[in-house]
This record gives C-alpha cells, structure tokens and sequence, in this order.
C-alpha cells in the first residue's frame, strides 16, 4: 500500500499546486496565522505515535480543521508539508510519513469538502449550520470515512485486532470532531479572517438583515 498511498499524495499535491493555492494566501494575509501554527504544531502530533512506545497508538489527525482555516487548495500543501516534518522529527519511516500524510491529511481534508457541499446543499446558511453541521457533523463522517477507507485497504492499528481497530477508529474521530467543532465555533466568533470558508455574508446575511 505505500505505493499507492505515496501515488495519491503526490497526485492530490499536484493538483492543490495547479490551483495556485498562493493567491488565496495573498488576498487573505491573516491566513498565515493558522497556517505557521498548522506546521508548528500538527508535526509534533502525527509524530507523537513513533516518539513514544504505546500499545494502542492513538493518531490524531486534525485535517478536517486545517482544512476550514485553509481551504482544500492550501490545507493540501500544508498537510503534505507537516508529513514531511514530522518525518524530520522522528523515526517515522518515509512509508510511514507517506500513509500520514494521506490517511491522516489528504484524504480526510478531501473527504470534509465533499461534507461541506453537501451541508451547504441541505442545512439553512446559518451559524449553527457551520459550527455543527459542517465543522462538527461533517469532520466527523470526513475522519472516519478516511480511517474506514484505510482499514478496508489493510491499513491497521499496531496490537488492535480489526474488530475492536474500527472502535477506537470511530471513538478517535470523535475525538478529532468534537475538538474542530470547538476550534471552528471559537474561531467564527473572534477570529472568522482565519477561516477561509467561513463567509460572514453567507452564515450572518440572513441574521444582519432583520
């Protein structure tokens, strides 16, 4: 599975780049801010696993929240960028960061824009349609697709037999979920110029306008 993991990645990359995701960082200068806190901290976090010995090793992924600060375009680079650091920082093999990079990053960051369409295509545009639905509701169904996808693909959890790997799969979504839901809630309500799918027009239009 490396190869295809590794073949994925590159693809995905390539088509982020072919986007020219640096417009949207220069129209929107306040975007840096999470972006240099992404590649801070999210390496510290994918390396965690291979930094300490644990028996069940619980992965963190975060994508689906880069991926509402950034934008599918520049969260793609910036995922790929923080696989490649913690690959730098700690004995992950460039197998390893390469599955990290898809199964915790791309594919889940790909996986929350298709939630995103479809909760704009069927909730109201309102706060709660944002901070619940697509932040919290859709990072949920994007995480644990992506760690679904995995495990149908042979991806396992070291020591976990599959049965019991799809439990703490579900529960390490959740976890994952809940903390974008919270971020995102947080960031809409003091700092919205470091989400760049968060519009006011859109989610306050209707409430501005009474």
């Amino acid at each position: 599975m490396p190869l295809l993991e590794t073949t994925f990645v590159v693809a995905t990359l390539a088509l982020a780049l072919a986007l020219r995701p640096w417009r949207l960082l220069a129209g929107q200068p306040a975007l840096a801010t999470p972006l240099l806190a992404t590649l801070v901290l999210l390496p510290w976090l994918w390396a965690l696993p291979a930094l300490h010995a644990m028996p069940l090793q619980l992965r963190w992924s975060g994508a689906a929240l880069v991926l509402l600060m950034l934008g599918w375009p520049l969260a793609v680079p910036v995922l790929v960028a923080a696989a490649a650091l913690a690959w730098a920082i700690s004995p992950l093999t460039p197998a390893q960061a390469a599955a990290a990079a898809a199964w915790q990053g791309v594919v889940p960051a790909t996986l929350a824009v298709a939630a995103g369409a479809a909760v704009r295509r069927w909730l109201p545009a309102n706060p709660f349609s944002y901070t619940l639905g697509r932040a919290f509701g859709g990072s949920l169904l994007a995480l644990f697709g992506a760690l679904l996808l995995q495990q149908a693909l042979g991806g396992t959890l070291p020591h976990v037999e599959p049965g019991l790997g799809l439990v703490g799969r579900w529960l390490m979504a959740w976890g994952d979920a809940f903390v974008t839901g919270m971020v995102a809630a947080v960031f809409a309500a003091f700092r919205p110029q470091w989400l760049a799918t968060w519009s006011d027009r859109l989610y306050l239009g209707a409430a501005q306008g009474r």
